[in-house]
């Protein structure tokens, strides 16, 4: 399967000379600070971004995390970061994300990040609004 099989958003991240460890590849922390910039950018595709949540009085606190690591990238390296919402309950969403290496297409990485809607004054889970879960549906069968 290729990147975009899965996928219909893709973020470009270049790789830094500061995120690479000793062993001359990105240290692994790195690939979860690289799946929160793709989510972020993808909230924005769908016409989410962050402030625009905060302002409907909607907050989203990250409960999950996780990472599998397929490859190694490295310095200079150029990566296509893959991101989708794979599931959305009744106060969770789920964000899926496949990093992948240029040009060649490489997997890299694997990860989620589940994040809980919450209320802004009294950060309560509340139910994902209808208007993300809407927005979320065009965008993955548009």
């Amino acid at each position: 399967m290729t990147g975009g099989a899965r996928y219909r958003f893709q973020h470009p991240i270049r790789v830094r000379y500061v995120e690479v460890d000793a062993q001359q590849h990105v240290f692994f922390g790195h690939y979860l600070t690289y799946f929160d910039v793709a989510l972020v950018e993808y909230m924005k595709a769908i016409g989410h971004s962050y402030p625009d949540i905060v302002a409907a009085g909607v907050d989203m606190f990250y409960v999950h995390a996780e990472c599998d690591y397929k490859g190694r990238a490295r310095f200079d390296d150029l990566l296509h970061v893959h991101t989708r919402i794979g599931h959305i309950g009744n106060t969770s969403f789920t964000f899926e994300f496949a990093a992948r290496r240029q040009p060649a297409d490489e997997l890299i990485a694997t990860g989620k990040i589940v994040a809980v809607a919450v209320d802004v004054e009294t950060e309560n889970p509340v139910r994902v609004p209808d208007e993300l879960r809407e927005a979320v549906a065009r965008f993955e069968e548009g």
